[in-house]
């Protein structure tokens, strides 16, 4: 089958790890036979080697005449965010996108799609530290400075450094299904699914807490998706009150119990769709929706789409690309 192509462009001031995190991650995506799902290469605006903010440099070994046949195109955060980069790169990411190209950036990468013109109307975000100075220099993006990622279907947009994981995971599960993100998230010891609207940033609880972390709690749910768990019957499983839990809870994860739940019940809908023939009534109550109607109204704001839909495209896709 003819890989889905992915070029990363290095701009001077590279972050390294903005860019290994994203390479990395379309790097290990795969079939369950091992088949690689990307071809990924990466590029600078000469070709040569672009310097890094960690005293080394990376060599890209490809010009700008990566992005001519790529399908998406990352742009890795880098130092020089006030000037525009090349006019040469500057005109290729107007021309991959242009074409139908997808376009993401990691931190301040999107500082480069902003001086491309590619943000203008758009949602987007960035590192929280670098999100009040995007928004004043670029008064025609909204820019979200608490997301964690920002999709806008051709153009998308994360927070700093490891952000550019959870967006590569969000693009591969959209791409291949959840079962391909579910296997990079693993290899990469990484959390399998953290939603665009997740914070930045989490306050942690204070030091010498009673009842610790709950990790356990979120484990012991996951497991149970089709059985009715309210906050309730998650304080119970953690020995605290609902209250507690609650405020906990959110402290650790940046999001309400539910709106948690929500997600992980939408991600088991989506993976037995891809990976079964069950009704839509049995994929509701195995993913603790209850009925297909409740199930219908959770994926179309969750997903703008059926779930019928969504399962004829994710088949009608696999198949596409073998």
């Amino acid at each position: 089958m003819t890989r889905h192509r992915v070029a990363a462009l290095c701009l001077d001031g590279l972050v390294a790890f903005d860019l290994t995190a994203p390479v990395q991650a379309f790097s290990l995506a795969s079939k369950p036979s091992g088949e690689p799902l990307y071809e990924v290469m990466t590029c600078s605006p000469d070709g040569g080697p672009v310097r890094t903010t960690t005293g080394f440099a990376v060599d890209p070994g490809a010009g700008l005449e990566a992005l001519d046949r790529a399908d998406t195109v990352v742009v890795p955060g880098y130092a020089a965010i006030l000037d525009p980069p090349p006019v040469a790169a500057l005109q290729a990411l107007r021309a991959a996108a242009g074409r139908g190209a997808r376009v993401l950036s990691v931190c301040t990468g999107a500082f480069a799609l902003a001086h491309a013109g590619l943000l203008d109307g758009r949602r987007a975000t960035t590192h929280w530290g670098w999100a009040g100075l995007l928004a004043e220099r670029f008064p025609s993006v909204a820019v979200d400075p608490a997301a964690l990622f920002v999709d806008e279907g051709e153009v998308l947009t994360s927070a700093g450094l490891s952000a550019g994981i959870d967006l590569s995971l969000h693009v591969i599960r959209a791409d291949f299904g959840a079962a391909a993100g579910e296997r990079v998230a693993r290899h990469m010891v990484a959390p399998p699914h953290r939603e665009g609207g997740q914070a930045q940033f989490i306050a942690r609880p204070a030091a010498g807490a009673s009842g610790g972390h709950l990790e356990a709690t979120r484990r012991w749910a996951a497991e149970r998706l089709s059985e009715p768990l309210d906050v309730a019957a998650l304080a119970g499983h953690a020995g605290v009150s609902p209250r507690t839990f609650a405020r906990r809870f959110r402290a650790e994860t940046g999001t309400t119990p539910l709106r948690w739940l929500l997600g992980r019940r939408i991600g088991e809908a989506r993976r037995l769709l891809e990976e079964s023939e069950l009704p839509v009534e049995e994929v509701a109550d195995r993913a603790g929706f209850g009925s297909a109607a409740s199930l219908r109204e959770h994926f179309r704001r969750a997903t703008a789409t059926t779930p019928t839909a969504y399962r004829r495209a994710f088949r009608g896709a696999t198949v596409a690309g073998g």
